[in-house]
């Protein structure tokens, strides 16, 4: 374990030797400011862990905590590894490349190890609720897994998510984006409704130039806004347990994303 405090906010690096995995894990604790119930104390996983180091996290934080902004927040950056591609795709379904084959190792390193981890370290039994959050594939894959694991959590954060992620080429003759969309099926044939779940989508407008339908709108909010349909069609309301943020000249980076997270925290927390 390594420990640095550079503001009001300590960060405590440990690596975890991962069975499901086979190989070292890096995670980053982000401790609110001031002590408090662990009751209290809600519990943010965050995939990319990396990037957060690069847009200084704790800066972020530190401000949103000095000006009274958010509610008291655990935050976990998870460390992604060179076969990011595997490990972070939908766990039930592979990609039309055959992406994503690690998944479901992915989730088991999650809830086997992470989270009891997490428990040792802090002396938790419990949070007051579980988020989960992610940065492009890392979104989808943290969409994947609060999607699937429902009763787990309560609010997930997808910024500039992998959203196309589908299991046919774009360029076959039958490719179908209503129905070749794998995240977009997932949430469109399940039966269950989970009423408590919320949702945070960002996307930049110069998040790519790809428009593969040519309707003048490029493919990550085509693909973002299509997802919230099908959750309104689910029964989500558009208002109260949606929240769509466009930013304009936004990029598919970590500056973008930036800028982004504190809107999600203070929607989620605030």
């Amino acid at each position: 374990m390594s420990s640095q405090k550079t503001t009001n906010i300590l960060v405590e690096r440990y690596i975890i030797t991962s069975v499901y995995l086979k190989r070292e894990v890096i995670v980053d604790f982000y401790f609110p400011p001031k002590k408090v119930q662990t009751s209290e104390l809600s519990l943010l996983l965050i995939n990319d862990g990396q990037d957060l180091v690069t847009m200084h996290f704790e800066e972020i934080l530190d401000e949103l905590y000095e000006t009274d902004q958010i509610n008291d927040l655990f935050c976990v950056g998870i460390h992604c590894s060179k076969d990011r591609k595997n490990e972070y795709g939908t766990a039930k379904y592979l990609d039309y490349k055959g992406r994503g084959a690690r998944a479901g190792l992915y989730n088991q390193f999650i809830f086997k190890e992470l989270m009891p981890f997490i428990r040792r370290s802090l002396s938790v039994i419990s949070f007051k609720e579980k988020c989960f959050a992610g940065f492009s594939l890392g979104g989808l894959n943290a969409l994947d897994i609060v999607w699937n694991h429902a009763s787990e959590f309560s609010k997930v954060g997808v910024f500039s998510g992998s959203l196309w992620w589908r299991d046919k080429d774009q360029d076959d003759i039958d490719f179908n984006e209503e129905t070749d969309r794998i995240m977009h099926r997932q949430i469109r044939e399940d039966d269950r409704f989970y009423p408590w779940l919320k949702f945070f989508f960002e996307v930049g407008t110069l998040d790519e130039t790809a428009d593969r339908n040519n309707n003048g709108i490029i493919d990550s909010i085509d693909d973002t806004v299509s997802l919230i349909d099908e959750l309104v069609i689910k029964g989500y309301n558009r208002d109260t347990d949606i929240k769509f943020l466009e930013l304009n000249n936004g990029r598919h980076d970590v500056e973008t994303w930036a800028k982004a997270f504190p809107d999600f925290l203070k929607w989620g927390w605030g």
